[in-house]
């Protein structure tokens, strides 16, 4: 070992949550008891969920002795010796008392708190016990998914991973170890996308020591989730715009994240749409991408059914309408044309997927985790949610607005949209664009 550990955390007096990282942390695979994680979906049907989520045994991690010193928070808080040790003897001992995780790493809104119960496990032991086979030398954050087959979901994870990049000063992109068991899933291409590496922390068959490891908070402790309750009062805009015109009041922190997203598959960043001729046209008119969000029937998870909820009974219907509508060229707007895209996304790749969002000037949907793509919109995207009785939920109107893009809803009576009235919107919205 090159040098003593470290170990602190960075508390958010917002969110009520720690961002942790530590140098020379060791992890000890056979304590952590769950599924190997990283099946093929179809070998793993019918796994319980229980079996899929870690639970750590004493000592899962440590951490070498002369930690003792060089603990604390970024409050200045620290811990260590007596206050951390929460009693075991002098050779291994508890690294943090549950005092300091109830103040900085709290249980959160769910039964399990896993970056929690990690903390909890992480033991300091003598440095003769501090033996390390395999060593992982580049910074690596160490992820536990939930709701890992969900795009809403993934992408608070994936936004948390990101902040916990740039709260721990990462130069450059961190390794992932997924400190869970779920089988694969579409979404993890994206992972791959966004990181240096993705492995699952069972996939190591002997204890293992990362040189600089950062525990990335549940997606459930993100801005993005906890926002959703209306008590984080945030406006975005473009990190271009925001370099031009400092304002204190405003965010780029989605926009930021969204173009980490369109770089990692890449995709230009900080540029707006260059709107293109009708191809059968000599004239000047532009040409908007309307992009329709679908909601579609897959496989997500062991213990899912194929089937999706429907938020709008007559989607299919109100599709029809609108391709009727710009095929038999009854839009009736004279400066620009549209070109309706059925976003039938869950049978796309990732990559397709994002690049069908950053092309379309004007995103619709129902209510349904397939809109989350939006925080990868450009600065110029306009968003149109219908939104049914049963799914009032402000999920993307809080994303349209923390990336400060335009946002329109048509709030349902029940579960159907009369597709004239959605016609009529979108011929508003396109208006409003210079049409």
């Amino acid at each position: 070992m090159r040098e003593g550990s470290w170990f602190r955390c960075f508390y958010s007096e917002t969110l009520q949550s720690s961002i942790c990282e530590g140098r020379n942390l060791r992890m000890v695979p056979d304590r952590i008891v769950m599924s190997r994680g990283g099946e093929k979906l179809e070998e793993v049907m019918g796994r319980k969920e229980e079996e899929e989520l870690p639970e750590f045994r004493q000592g899962a991690f440590e951490v070498a002795e002369e930690v003792s010193s060089r603990l604390g928070f970024k409050r200045h808080r620290r811990f260590g010796g007596g206050e951390g040790g929460g009693g075991g003897s002098a050779v291994s001992r508890r690294l943090v008392n549950d005092e300091m995780l109830n103040e900085y790493i709290q249980e959160g809104g769910i039964d399990r708190h896993t970056m929690r119960d990690l903390v909890a496990s992480i033991r300091a032991v003598d440095t003769k016990d501090f033996v390390c086979e395999e060593w992982v030398e580049e910074p690596t954050l160490l992820v536990t998914r939930f709701e890992y087959a969900n795009l809403f979901h993934t992408v608070t994870d994936w936004y948390s991973a990101y902040v916990s990049s740039r709260v721990t000063g990462l130069p450059n992109r961190p390794h992932v170890v997924f400190v869970d068991g779920h089988c694969t899933t579409q979404l993890e291409e994206t992972w791959t996308a966004l990181f240096s590496g993705i492995r699952y922390a069972k996939n190591f068959t002997k204890p293992v020591c990362f040189r600089h490891a950062i525990l990335s908070p549940l997606g459930y402790e993100t801005a993005l989730f906890k926002g959703l309750t209306g008590e984080i009062d945030c406006k975005g805009e473009s990190a271009h715009n925001l370099w031009q015109n400092p304002d204190d009041k405003r965010t780029a922190r989605i926009s930021e994240f969204g173009e980490m997203i369109r770089a990692a598959f890449g995709f230009p960043v900080n540029r707006h749409r260059s709107l293109e001729k009708p191809p059968s046209s000599s004239t000047s008119t532009s040409v908007h991408n309307v992009l329709f969000v679908r909601r579609e029937d897959y496989l997500a998870h062991p213990r899912h059914g194929g089937k999706v909820q429907s938020r709008l009974i007559n989607e299919e219907e109100v599709f029809d309408s609108l391709h009727h509508w710009v095929a038999t060229g009854s839009t009736g707007l004279t400066k620009c044309g549209i070109n309706l895209v059925n976003g039938l996304l869950a049978h796309m790749s990732m990559k397709d997927q994002v690049r069908a969002i950053q092309e379309a000037s004007v995103i619709i949907g129902a209510h349904g985790a397939g809109l989350t793509h939006i925080v990868s919109a450009t600065p110029n995207t306009t968003i149109f949610e219908i939104v049914s009785v049963e799914f009032q939920r402000p999920h993307f109107e809080l994303i349209a607005k923390w990336k400060g893009l335009e946002y329109h809803a048509m709030h349902l009576a029940n579960s159907r949209a009369e597709p004239t009235a959605v016609i009529e919107k979108l011929k508003e919205i396109m208006k409003s664009l210079g049409c």
